[in-house]
Parts: C-alpha cells; structure tokens; sequence
C-alpha cells in the first residue's frame, strides 16, 4: 500500500470515528458518572454492556462503510444474465438505460454515484460519515447502526449528565468539568441527528422509497409517470423485502406487477 493511501478520504474518516468513539467512551470512564459509580461498587455488568454496545456499534459502522453497498457489475455475472432473460419476459413501459458515466446498463432504482465513481442499486443516498454510498446491499445494515449508534449515544447522554454535579465557582467546576459537559453537548448533537436519520429511514423502509427518489422523484422518469410510488407494496410486505429480502426477484418485475395490478383495479372501477 503506498503511503498517501492512508491518506484518503475513507481512512481519515473512519479513523476519526473510531478515535472519536473511543475518546468518548474514556470520557466517561474517567469523569464522576454513573460508570465509575458502578464500578466501585462493583456492580461491572452494565459497564460491561456499555462497552459491548459500543463495540458493536463501531463494528457495524465499519462493516457498513467497507463493504460493497450494491454495486452494478460491468460485465454481468452467469446468473444475472439468466434473470435478465427471465425479466425480458415482463413487459417493461420504463426502458432501462445506459449510464453516460460508467457505460453500464442501469437497473431500475440504480443511480450513478460520482464519490465512488459506480452505479449503485436500489441507491439511497452516498453518507460522508461513511464515506461510503447506503445501496441494495448495505441498507438494513445501515438502520440496524443507526438503532444501535442512537441507543448508545442515549446511555452515554444519560453517563455524561450523570456526572455534570453544578457547584461554584463557576470556574473551578468548569476547570473540573468541562471536557464532560463538551462530551454531553456532543453527545446532545449526535443523538439529535442519529434520530432524526433513523426516523426518516424508517419511514422510507415503511414506503419501500429510498432518499434519493424521495427528494428527486419529480426528476426520476419511473415516478414522474405514475401517480405514486410503484414499489409500494403495503407496510408487512415492504419491511419483509427489506430486512428479510422477501419477496425476492428484480424490481423490473415487481414495477410490472404493479402496473397490472393498477390496470386491473382500474377495470374493475369503470
């Protein structure tokens, strides 16, 4: 590996993240707070918990930001060739286009992403937190870290505040206790916006919509000609597709059954 590689985008940030979450967490070992309460009184298995919780949330950063989020193959695989045949099948009124950047044929939800320079499927958005595109791939990945990422920052609002005891003067307490009351109004900001991007995206999981075509339908040719979303297939069916990838099959098919469920309840109106 040469040497400016570690200079990267992707390795700055993660390893600022990584540093940022191991310099909160001795923070709040080392200040007055309910950590150390526990601690001396010997009582270890919630501090024990706090730590695995986040461990766990550092590791499911990390396998979000490293790992492949769904990217369209250049030269298609045995198997994608075989579903393509069986998708040509389905009558297709949104023609599927070719990418002007990376000359690939694009799936239906797939969008170029021009950070990582690749097509993307079912793309939701590209996170510089993660330095890393949220796709088909990565999404649920994503929500499960951010649950997990918001109940942490949560205990660790509750750890910091725990330990914020007010006295004067005021000088002496801030000389005392001010690298913990900068660690709560940090914590303060993360978890405000932690559970703001986790409400969102569950909302959009909800809708089977991602963020992209939540903000740009009116760009997007396949929203733009129908007068909702196409993929929506109730709140049971989407969670299962999305967590469980159920129903399986490409969305070429599930937009043309939509389409024939849209013109049979349009027969059966008239």
């Amino acid at each position: 590996m040469a040497p400016w590689a570690l200079l990267s985008p992707g390795v700055l940030v993660r390893s600022g993240h990584t540093v940022l979450t191991w310099g909160i967490t001795l923070v709040l070992f080392l200040h007055d707070t309910a950590l150390r309460q526990w601690e001396e009184q010997g009582e270890l298995l919630l501090p024990l918990t706090f730590l695995l919780l986040v461990l766990g949330s550092l590791l499911l950063y990390l396998a979000v930001s490293l790992m492949d989020p769904g990217y369209v193959n250049v030269q298609p695989q045995p198997q994608e060739e075989v579903k393509e045949e069986q998708t040509a099948m389905v009558p297709q009124a949104i023609p599927l286009r070719r990418c002007r950047y990376c000359l690939v044929l694009q799936p239906l939800r797939a969008r170029h992403c021009r950070e990582c320079r690749r097509c993307v499927r079912r793309y939701d958005h590209h996170c510089p937190w993660m330095e890393n595109c949220v796709g088909e791939r990565n999404h649920p990945l994503f929500v499960a870290y951010l649950s997990l990422q918001l109940v942490v920052l949560l205990w660790g609002l509750y750890l910091a505040w725990s330990g914020l005891h007010f006295f004067q003067p005021w000088g002496l307490w801030l000389r005392s206790s001010g690298l913990l009351l900068a660690t709560f109004l940090l914590l303060s900001l993360f978890s405000l916006v932690a559970g703001l991007l986790l409400a969102s995206h569950l909302y959009l999981v909800a809708s089977n919509t991602t963020t992209w075509e939540f903000i740009s339908s009116h760009r997007i040719a396949y929203l733009r000609q129908r007068p909702g979303n196409p993929f929506d297939r109730g709140l049971t069916r989407n969670l299962a597709h999305f967590f469980c990838g159920w129903p399986s099959g490409s969305w070429e098919t599930l937009w043309a059954e939509g389409e024939e469920e849209g013109e049979e309840g349009s027969s059966q109106a008239v």
